[in-house]
């Protein structure tokens, strides 16, 4: 039997730039006279971290079941997300008990997603349909912005495009 696809992918540490939260101190205190005669005993090196997990393909995958029968979405999502409590990662795109529902729902740094309901009749629905990656604008000029995983196609407003002119100023704001 094929089994499906995750909806989550592991967060890439291994790129530049990736902080791990491990420093160097306890190397130089494990497994001294020390620490055992504080009743500490041999100590291990740690092993494997779960560093966390990018919910990226979750969120594509709900946005594609809009439309759908929300029970039997629910369902299989909640199938494809193995850890315990990884299906409150649904629920942050889906408000349970928001007063004021959010069109825009940033997940990231720099990656927005469509808020989406579900409607009386059980049916996952975008909260504003009519929004699309034309009606955006990124916040800055030097990140990679993303909605619903598609790349912005608007430029930042207060910057001018790069030149070629090396000698030109290309990342200069307009005045």
């Amino acid at each position: 039997m094929h089994q499906k696809k995750p909806l989550y992918r592991k967060v890439n540490t291994k790129t530049h730039g990736v902080r791990h939260n491990s420093g160097g101190k306890a190397k130089w205190d494990r497994n001294t006279k020390d620490s055992r005669k504080k009743g500490g005993s041999k100590q291990s090196m740690g092993g494997r971290k779960q560093r966390g997990l990018d919910y990226t393909p979750l969120y594509k995958f709900l946005i594609s079941r809009v439309g759908h029968d929300w029970d039997e979405t629910y369902s299989e999502a909640k199938s494809r997300l193995d850890r315990e409590g990884a299906e409150k990662a649904i629920f942050w795109i889906i408000p349970q008990d928001e007063l004021e529902p959010r069109p825009l729902i940033r997940t990231g740094e720099s990656s927005y997603y469509s808020g989406l309901f579900i409607d009386d009749d059980n049916i996952l629905q975008r909260i504003d349909p009519d929004m699309t990656i034309d009606d955006l604008f990124p916040s800055c000029n030097c990140c990679t912005h993303t909605f619903n995983g598609n790349v912005y196609t608007n430029k930042h407003p207060g910057y001018e495009l790069p030149v070629t002119d090396a000698t030109s100023d290309a990342m200069k704001p307009k005045d």
